[in-house]
C-alpha cells in the first residue's frame, strides 16, 4: 500500500499520460515544474516499478547525522533543571563548554518548544526612529549610565557602566546602588585606564545634572575640572548602545554568576572584569572604529584624578577658625600666616566615612570640638533639690536655706530622706497615673463632661460650659472644658462623634 500526497498523486499522473504519450514530455515538465532531463528519469523509473518511482528512497529511514534521543533527553532536561535561564544562543555555547555537546540553533529551538521553555521575542518599538552612526575615532564620545537590577543574590544592585561610542569598549563595576561617588569611582577608573575623552552622553538624571539637580552635580563639576563635556540625552533611546549593553549583560551575566554560585559584590566584581567582559565582550561585541587615531588625551601632570572624582563641598570659617560640617564644629590646627576667617574651606569627601579639609590647595589639619551639651529641665530640677538640702546642711537651718532657695521645710525635709534612700533619680518629679494636679478639674466632674459630651458632639465648649452650670450646676469655664477634651484626645466634633460610636467600655 502506498500513500500518497496530493503532490505526489499529480506526478504520478502526469507520467502515467506521458507514458501513454498522451501529453508529450515537454508539457509534462512544465505541469510539474521539472526539466525534461527529471521527466525521462521518472519515465525510466515508472516503466520499471510502476508508480513506485514517486516513492523516495529515504523514506522510513533515519538520517546519517540523526542525534540520538538520549542526547535530546539529556539536553532538555538541562535546560529545565540548569540552563532555565538562558537565551539559545546562549545555551548552544554553555553546552558546548561545559556539557561538551554540540547541537544547532534549531535543533535546540525545537527541543525547547517541545518542553515549552522558549523566552519570549522582546516587542520592538513601534515608532521609526533614525539610526545615528557611530562615532569616528575611540574616545569622541562615551556613554554612561546604570541599571539596577537583581543581578546576584536575593537582594538588588546597580551595575554602572561606561562604554565607548566608537569600538563599544565598556568598564563596568557593581555597586549597592546607583550614587554619585560610584559613578566618580568609574569614571577615574576609566580614565585612569584609558585617558581624557572628549564628551560623556548621560541622561538627565540629578546624579550627572539634570533637571533635578538645577543642572549642576559633583559628576559635573568632575567632568568641568577635566575639560570633558556633558550631554544630556532627551529620551533613552539616544543613549541607546549603554542600554543595550545591559540588556546583555542582564541576558548572558546574570545565568553565569548564578551557575558560578556568586553571590557576593566583590566575587561578582571580579568575575565581571576578569572573566565575562575578557573572554566575551571583547571578542564579541567591540568593534573595530573607522579612524584608529585615538582621541584620548593623557591626564596633565598638575591635576590628581584621586582630588576630582570626589565629593567636595564648602563651608565658611568663622571668625575662631572654625567651621561646621555634617552637624559637628571642627578646628583648624594648621598653623596659618594669615587669618582665613570669612574665607570658605573645601571638604572633600572619600569613599569611606572620612573627610579632607583643603583651602588653596593645600590639606589643613583639623578636629573635633567638643562642645558642652545642655542639661535637660529634669537634671536641673533633680540639681536645684540637692543644691536646697546642702545649703540647709551649710546653714545649719532649714528655714533659711527654704527662705533662699524659694521652697518649703517640708519640702526639704522630703526631698533630703529621698535622696538619703533611694539617690538622686528619686528626687525627679513624677506625676502617678490617677494622681491630679491641684489646679487640674476634679474627676468627677471630668467624667460628666465627657460623658456629656459624647451624648452632645456637635455643642463646642461654650455651649458646654452653659448647659453643665444650668442642668448639673457645675461651673466649669470653656477652656476648662477645652482642656479636658484635650487629654481625651476629643477637642474636635470629628473625634467626638467618632469616640461617641465606640462601645461603652472602649469610650
Amino acid at each position: 500500500m502506498i500513500i500518497m500526497d496530493s503532490k505526489a498523486q499529480l506526478t504520478v499522473d502526469i507520467i502515467a499520460k506521458a507514458a501513454e504519450r498522451k501529453i508529450s514530455i515537454v508539457n509534462a515538465a512544465k505541469l510539474l515544474n521539472k526539466s525534461r532531463r527529471t521527466i525521462e528519469r521518472y519515465l525510466q523509473k515508472y516503466q520499471k516499478v510502476g508508480i513506485q518511482f514517486v516513492v523516495h528512497k529515504n523514506r522510513g529511514k533515519s538520517p546519517a547525522n540523526k542525534i540520538s534521543d538520549a542526547v535530546k533527553r539529556d539536553v532538555q532536561a538541562l535546560i529545565k533543571e540548569k540552563y532555565f535561564d538562558v537565551n539559545l544562543a546562549h545555551l548552544r555555547e554553555l553546552l558546548d563548554d561545559n556539557e561538551q555537546i554540540q547541537v544547532k540553533r534549531e535543533t535546540l529551538r525545537s527541543w525547547a518548544h517541545e518542553i515549552h521553555h522558549v523566552k519570549r521575542a522582546k516587542r520592538r518599538r513601534t515608532q521609526a526612529r533614525k539610526r545615528r552612526e557611530r562615532m569616528e575615532s575611540p574616545g569622541l564620545l562615551l556613554q554612561m549610565d546604570g541599571s539596577p537590577h537583581r543581578w546576584f543574590g536575593d537582594e538588588k544592585s546597580c551595575l554602572i557602566a561606561m562604554i565607548d561610542d566608537a569600538t563599544s569598549e565598556i568598564h563596568a563595576e557593581f555597586f549597592k546602588s546607583e550614587t554619585t561617588l560610584g559613578c566618580l569611582k568609574v569614571l577615574r577608573d576609566y580614565i585612569a585606564q584609558k585617558g581624557v575623552f572628549k564628551a560623556l552622553y548621560v541622561d538627565k538624571a540629578g546624579i550627572f545634572g539634570g533637571p533635578k539637580r538645577c543642572h549642576f552635580s559633583q559628576v559635573q563639576r568632575a567632568c568641568s575640572e577635566l575639560g570633558i563635556e556633558i550631554i544630556f540625552a532627551n529620551s533613552p533611546q539616544g543613549k541607546g548602545r549603554i542600554e543595550r549593553a545591559f540588556d546583555t549583560f542582564q541576558d548572558r551575566l546574570i545565568p553565569e554568576l548564578r551557575l558560578n554560585k556568586v553571590k557576593d559584590m566583590k566575587r561578582a566584581n571580579r568575575y565581571l572584569q576578569d572573566v565575562f567582559i575578557p573572554s566575551f565582550w571583547h571578542k564579541h561585541i567591540e568593534v573595530v572604529p573607522k579612524n584608529d587615531t585615538s582621541e584620548f588625551t593623557t591626564v596633565p601632570e598638575h591635576i590628581n584624578l584621586d582630588d576630582v572624582c570626589i565629593l567636595k563641598e564648602y563651608r565658611k570659617i568663622r571668625n575662631d577658625h572654625t567651621f561646621s560640617y555634617g552637624n559637628k564644629f571642627y578646628l583648624i590646627e594648621s598653623p596659618l600666616k594669615h587669618a582665613i576667617a570669612k574665607q570658605k574651606i573645601e571638604i572633600r569627601k572619600c569613599h569611606d566615612e572620612g573627610f579632607i579639609a583643603c583651602f588653596a590647595g593645600r590639606q589643613l589639619t583639623v578636629s573635633e570640638v567638643i562642645e558642652p551639651t545642655k542639661p535637660a529641665m529634669a537634671d536641673l530640677e533633680i540639681q536645684k533639690k540637692i543644691d536646697a538640702i546642702e545649703l540647709a546642711e551649710k546653714l545649719q537651718n532649714v528655714t533659711e536655706a527654704a527662705r533662699i532657695s524659694g521652697c518649703s521645710r517640708e519640702t526639704i525635709y522630703k526631698n533630703r530622706r529621698l535622696l538619703k534612700e533611694k539617690g538622686p533619680q528619686a528626687l525627679k518629679r513624677t506625676f502617678r497615673q490617677g494622681h491630679h494636679h491641684k489646679n487640674r478639674t476634679d474627676k468627677a466632674i471630668e467624667d460628666v463632661v465627657i460623658a456629656f459630651s459624647l451624648e452632645n458632639p456637635h455643642l463646642g465648649q461654650a455651649q458646654i460650659s452653659a448647659h453643665l452650670e444650668t442642668n448639673y450646676q457645675i461651673e466649669l469655664s470653656p477652656n476648662g472644658v477645652r482642656n479636658v477634651w484635650l487629654r481625651e484626645n476629643m477637642n474636635t466634633s470629628a473625634l467626638r462623634v467618632q469616640r461617641s460610636k465606640l462601645p461603652l467600655e472602649v469610650a
